[in-house]
């Protein structure tokens, strides 16, 4: 996959992270927050589970090599779902978007200078911690009311 694909992809994902909040917020006025956190995971791993028996080339039973942390993905998947089916309502999707980009954005960065979780490292330089400034600067200026 060539690099513009996945920059397309990805900002296809940002859009869906956009969304998801406030279709989950809108389900939990229903349901309740964390049963809309458990259905929407619910789905999520119904939907991955059919992608993975039509094009999977992995295998399942490597999960027994795993060390427990590189399980915990789910769970701050979970933490997240959750954290946003609350403050949506609370704070807007706009603030909430705001404050987990410039969040994601600076622990991005973060990992990658040190080379965390064995991918490669790739140093905080002057123009990646400018970007990381202005890019909280805008948030901060969203989320101020």
């Amino acid at each position: 996959m060539n690099q513009l694909l996945l920059l397309a992809l990805m900002f296809c994902g940002g859009i869906a992270i956009a969304v998801q909040p406030s279709i989950n917020g809108r389900l939990a006025q229903k349901v309740g927050t964390f049963e809309s956190s458990c259905i929407s995971f619910a789905i999520g791993t119904l939907l991955l589970l059919a992608v993975v028996l039509v094009v999977g080339k992995g295998s399942l039973r490597g999960v027994a090599n795993a060390s427990w942390w590189e399980l915990t993905g789910g769970g701050l998947g979970a933490f997240f779902v959750t954290m946003t089916i609350i403050a949506i309502p609370r704070i807007g999707t706009t603030a909430a978007m705001a404050a987990v980009i410039g969040a994601q954005l600076a622990t991005g960065c973060l990992l990658d200078h040190f080379g965390l979780f064995g991918f490669r490292t790739i140093p905080l330089d002057g123009k990646r911690a400018i970007g990381v400034a202005l890019l909280m600067a805008g948030a901060s200026l969203i989320i101020r009311k």
